[in-house]
């Protein structure tokens, strides 16, 4: 592919993908000849432009991963991990609820959840915990909303929420990384970059190697990168969003290694197994 032309990289509105893609942003790397196009948009947006082979890289949920593999290949970098944390069932400040387990899959069941987008790997992995759940779908950063005005009861919250919850009047029900650490000692593989098939294998090793450069530079950098990512940080102060970086960009990122490449065998394994996805998934990393 000429490298005259501009590469779209979609990616979130986030501070950790904005951190993740500083370098690129800003010219702090050698691009090897690559330019890159940014384009921002809410994963769920990205899953489905995904499903039609939009963006030549883009930011992906592992859930949506398994709908787009004859188009696309997983990088082995920019991997979001939730390692013993990830994405949380909330109720408002006061709700009562029970804590043993098996009552509570119980007491969820009979309620409506807000989901941020059913192609996301946080719906997914609720539904890896309680089966199917009746839920509506809201976006991401209104799920507060639909839970304080009642059209659901419990929201399934995802991004920054999973630290400001408590200041927004809310209370945590179940953390669904911790679920699954539990339940499987893994991390639970939230969401990655994929490249479009039709580059050929070497010019995705080397897009892979600009990309990966881009994710070390900010974390050897990361004042600068937490700086860079705080017009996308909505409402956290630069200590709440740095925290918030720290949970999904590190190692993980740079590469899944052995551990992140087990984690999403586990997690879409299981989802075949479940029937929620519709085939099994070998993964094709790019080298």
């Amino acid at each position: 592919m000429a490298r005259s032309q501009a590469l779209s990289l979609g990616h979130s509105p986030d501070p950790d993908d904005a951190f993740m893609f500083y370098a690129l942003a800003e010219n702090k790397i050698d691009t090897h000849g690559w330019s890159f196009e940014h384009t921002l948009q809410d994963i769920q947006t990205l899953n489905e432009r995904a499903t039609r082979g939009e963006l030549a890289i883009s930011a992906i949920s592992i859930h949506a991963y398994a709908y787009v593999l004859d188009r696309y290949a997983l990088l082995p970098c920019g991997a979001s991990m939730g390692d013993g944390y990830g994405p949380m069932l909330i109720v408002r400040q006061g709700t009562e609820f029970p804590s043993e387990p098996a009552a509570l899959l119980e007491w969820l069941r009979a309620r409506t959840i807000a989901v941020p987008g059913l192609m996301t790997s946080a719906y997914l992995s609720l539904q890896l915990y309680m089966g199917e759940a009746k839920h509506t779908v809201v976006p991401f950063d209104e799920i507060f909303h639909a839970v304080e005005t009642g059209r659901a009861e419990v929201g399934l919250i995802i991004h920054e929420g999973q630290l400001t919850y408590r200041q927004e009047g809310f209370e945590k029900v179940l953390d669904l990384g911790e679920w699954w650490k539990a339940e499987t000692g893994l991390p639970l593989p939230l969401g990655g970059n994929v490249i479009r098939k039709d580059f050929t294998p070497e010019e995705r090793s080397d897009i892979n190697i600009v990309l990966r450069e881009s994710i070390r530079y900010g974390l050897e950098h990361r004042a600068a990168g937490v700086a860079h990512s705080m017009p996308l940080a909505r409402g956290m102060d630069e200590s709440l969003a740095d925290k918030f970086i720290g949970m999904y960009v590190n190692d993980f990122t740079l590469d899944y290694g052995d551990i992140g490449r087990r984690a999403i065998r586990e997690f879409l394994g299981r989802a075949h197994k479940a029937g929620l996805i519709p085939s099994t998934v070998e993964l094709e990393f790019v080298e």
